[in-house]
């Protein structure tokens, strides 16, 4: 196998100060003279470095060596595989996080409903700041609110940068009998999702396990997406749109990246994420005392 040597534990870079996701597609991932190169079907050989990138997304037509796959997870790297353009996200490679401490946190938070519900209202009030005052409305009544919120944030938007918005209405499988408003959300928000995603498993917690949302295999990785898709994935959508009418998805992504990183979204997430599952650690139970009696023989 090709040498690619470990880095030190204390020499990786965290999730927060990591670069955005890199997307490749048609090519070759390997490792090669101690490095992981990309080799693209155009002849390009790039070198990536993995220490440093939030996750490698791979599209259509990439292979992967077992080498460059643990060269990743050495440096404790996601690798995503994703649609075209990242405008689909269908699995994700386990990066170590050399403990399952965030993991059980969150499975213990889950377990308990009055701290699943806590998070929950956590997860609003990050939606809704001092428009709603979320302790006294219930779970149910919140996700009404929410539903409300974004349609009317999605008609502010169409009137704020002159885009004809009728509702979200698209099919997955009939991609391109969608305006071009919807398709322009859904590409925007997969690949906030993908990143999301990248951040989520990089940092040891489960996808799985939603406080807001319940079905599919990445409820909790919706939950927190969703948080910021009116500073990110709908305003690149709405913006291009706007300056150009027939845009397509790729235009919408190189804003997306821009707004990601203007908003130092790879920052905040970890910040954010470990801000709303926080609770105190209950105390300790001490030992029960032994009662005093004749010991059996």
């Amino acid at each position: 196998m090709p040498i690619f040597e470990k880095p030190p534990l204390e020499t990786l870079t965290t999730a927060q100060e990591r670069w955005t996701p890199v997307y490749l597609e048609h090519g070759r991932l390997e490792v090669d003279d101690s490095s992981v190169k990309w080799i693209g079907a155009d002849r390009t050989v790039v070198r990536i470095p993995v220490a440093t990138v939030s996750a490698l997304m791979l599209g259509p037509g990439t292979t992967v060596t077992h080498a460059a796959m643990k060269a990743c997870a050495d440096c404790n790297t996601p690798v995503c595989w994703v649609g075209e353009q990242g405008m689909r996200f269908y699995s994700f490679g386990v990066a170590p996080t050399h403990d399952n401490a965030r993991a059980r946190h969150q499975a213990a938070v889950h377990a308990s409903l009055a701290r699943r519900t806590e998070v929950a209202r956590r997860m609003f009030k990050m939606r809704f700041g001092d428009e709603v005052e979320v302790e006294s409305q219930t779970i149910e009544a919140l996700r009404g609110l929410e539903g409300r919120r974004v349609k009317a944030l999605y008609a502010e938007m169409g009137a704020e940068y002159g885009v004809t918005w009728k509702g979200r209405n698209y099919n997955p499988e009939k991609w391109q009998l969608a305006d071009h408003i919807n398709r322009a959300v859904s590409a925007a928000n997969a690949s906030l999702y993908a990143l999301t995603t990248a951040v989520v498993c990089a940092m040891g917690y489960l996808p799985q396990l939603g406080f807001i949302h319940a079905a599919g295999t990445l409820p909790f990785v919706f939950d927190i997406a969703d948080i910021y898709k009116p500073e990110t994935t709908l305003v690149a959508a709405f913006h291009t749109l706007g300056i150009n009418p027939k845009a397509d998805e790729k235009d919408v992504l190189v804003r997306l990246k821009a707004k990601i990183e203007e908003r130092r979204i790879l920052f905040r997430l970890p910040r954010d994420i470990e801000k709303l599952l926080a609770f105190e650690k209950p105390p300790a139970r001490r030992n029960a005392p032994r009662l005093k009696g004749r010991e059996k023989p």
